[in-house]
């Protein structure tokens, strides 16, 4: 499902220290934080300054989700593929036969397709724009076979920055997608959601089946947690260092 390209009019320009917005400064300064070729033309809307996985991040998420990922299982879907960050990291692994990034902003997805061309990864990720509850249930729908042979992650929206003010994250009440709707939509088979570091464990353990295996790892910069991955399903664990 191809997606329209966006016009260029309608892509972000790139900030200096002198036109990024006060309250995204302090993203702006860690830039190289979240791509490390940040400066070889990344393209960043503001919106997503505050949105991106850090780079380190990403890398040790695939790494993990690489090594506990059954070898049959050969497709990634990217339900949230953003500005790219973590779709150039398993794009750069080597490790998937087929890398699907989805995005329903074409400017967004535009973007990510930018960056990936920047990490030289571009080729590797086909690229949909759609929302990512109709292209997984496109994809994958009940096909025990294609379920088999795939592995989902999603890394929502949390919100917007106001997420670090709440001591414990209400995932119920998380925008525009809550818990219940993200296990429901993209559950069927192997899933790892990356959420807020403060979530509500209580939330998970309630919502998801008692059959399925959950296993929460918090991923951490400069000795401090950033977020958590919530792994749900037929992970196999025993090899990795976390």
């Amino acid at each position: 499902m191809p997606h329209p390209e966006a016009q260029e009019s309608l892509l972000p320009t790139t900030h200096t220290r002198t036109t990024i917005p006060h309250h995204l400064l302090k993203y702006w300064l860690a830039r190289h934080t979240l791509f490390s070729r940040f400066s070889s033309g990344i393209l960043l809307p503001d919106a997503l300054y505050y949105g991106v996985t850090p780079e380190s991040i990403a890398l040790k998420i695939s790494s993990h989700l690489s090594s506990v990922t059954s070898p049959k299982k050969r497709v990634l879907i990217d339900a949230f593929a953003g500005a790219g960050g973590n779709t150039i990291a398993f794009a750069s692994s080597g490790r998937w036969d087929r890398i699907i990034a989805i995005e329903k902003d074409d400017v967004t997805l535009t973007c990510a397709q930018n960056n990936a061309r920047v990490y030289r990864v571009e080729d590797r990720v086909e690229w949909v724009g759609g929302d990512c509850f109709d292209v997984v249930r496109e994809l994958v729908g009940r096909d025990a076979s294609r379920e088999e042979a795939v592995v989902i992650f999603g890394s929502p929206p949390w919100g917007g920055p106001q997420y670090v003010k709440q001591k414990i994250f209400d995932l119920e009440k998380m925008e525009p997608y809550s818990l219940r709707e993200l296990v429901e939509g993209l559950g069927g088979g192997d899933l790892v959601l990356y959420l807020p570091r403060t979530t509500d464990l209580r939330q998970i353990a309630e919502l998801v089946p008692k059959e399925k295996k959950v296993k929460v790892v918090h991923y951490c910069m400069s000795g401090r947690s950033k977020a958590m991955c919530v792994y749900l399903g037929d992970f196999e664990y025993g090899n990795v260092e976390w």
